[in-house]
């Protein structure tokens, strides 16, 4: 029946290892040889595998990050594509892949197939912006995170009658910060899909305290551009020459706090958001959306990916997936913003 090899690309996110193990759960019931590439691309280049089978992924259903390791390695720009893979396809039996990761593995995963590898993608992130896909799992996690985190910083800044600005990931699309805005009940969301105006925020916070009410919660998605009349948030790159996103919080904070006069601090999540077990629903969602995986993948289906369309999963073809970056609707933002200030 052949061999499939499994990895895991790009950021890590809750719920990864539920996937592995609804792969390796499914492909083994069906009778299917199962090898796991470890370290995302760079395994696959550099031949670093290992077998799986039932036994393997035991216990690992609500572990965090991935067992197999993931890397921010891209095959068609560190390395030469399916030439630099084939080595290890070859020498391990492997005759189709499941891939697990964002949009940029997933339009690597494409460009593989379009090459004549077999591949099946599984859309993985906590920003829950690819398109193609009602949801993806770890964002129901990355959510509650960022939500815990709210309450708790909701009382300390009404103890102190303070502003408290809270940086959630979310590099170019806003659906973290405003779920969990929502939920924690922030009394003002920033995310990129949306202007905004520092001097209307100020005004809002200002008057909500002038009523009496003793502190505010701001929200903002770490790829909002920053205040007019403030520089750019200086980016650093990563080994593998992306950029790595953090700081913008505390420019919005010091222009509220300019035009406020209120004590006004930040608190930047950061990895803490993709770190620890994820939820039940995440790993139920990771789960179906692993055995559908392998299910197409011994189907003989290709360049498709698992997707969730209401309640069900169904394949997608991975030229939607790559199309473009699904960001949050205008009817969402306004049900927020129904409640700022």
């Amino acid at each position: 029946m052949g061999v499939l090899g499994v990895l895991t690309a790009g950021g890590d996110c809750p719920g990864l290892n539920a996937v592995i193990r609804g792969v390796v759960g499914r492909a083994t019931e069906r009778g299917s040889e199962v090898v796991g590439i470890l370290d995302g691309w760079e395994g696959l280049v550099h031949d670093r595998t290992i077998p799986l089978d039932r036994d393997a992924v035991r216990g690992i259903l609500g572990r965090g990050g991935t067992f197999l390791g993931t890397s921010r390695m891209d095959p068609y720009v560190h390395a030469e594509g399916l030439v630099s893979c084939s080595p290890t396809l070859t020498k391990n039996g492997i005759d189709r892949l499941v891939i697990i990761g964002g949009d940029g593995t997933l339009r690597a995963a494409m460009r593989l197939s379009e090459e004549g590898m077999p591949v099946i993608g599984v859309p993985k992130t906590i920003d829950n912006d690819i398109e193609g896909t009602d949801i993806t799992f770890g964002f129901s996690t990355a959510v509650q995170i960022a939500t815990d985190a709210i309450d708790r910083l909701a009382t300390t800044a009404e103890a102190h009658n303070r502003v408290i600005v809270v940086e959630v990931m979310g590099r170019t699309k806003g659906w973290i910060a405003t779920h969990a805005g929502i939920a924690g009940g922030a009394d003002y969301i920033l995310i990129p899909e949306f202007e905004y105006d520092i001097d209307e925020v100020a005004g809002t916070l200002r008057h909500r305290h002038e009523s009496g009410r003793r502190y505010s919660i701001v929200v903002v998605a770490e790829g909002i551009d920053p205040p007019v009349g403030q520089d750019a948030v200086e980016t650093k790159k990563d080994a593998f020459g992306f950029d790595r996103l953090g700081g913008v919080g505390y420019r919005v904070a010091a222009a509220i706090e300019e035009r406020t006069k209120f004590e006004t601090r930040v608190s930047v999540l950061g990895h803490i958001q993709r770190g620890g077990t994820p939820v039940a629903s995440d790993r139920v969602l990771a789960t179906r959306l692993g055995v559908a995986a392998a299910d197409l993948a011994i189907d003989g289906h290709t360049s498709v990916m698992t997707s969730v369309s209401g309640t069900t999963i169904e394949p997608v073809a991975l030229s939607v997936a790559t199309a473009g970056i699904r960001g949050v609707p205008d009817h969402l933002y306004r049900t927020a913003a129904t409640f700022f200030g």
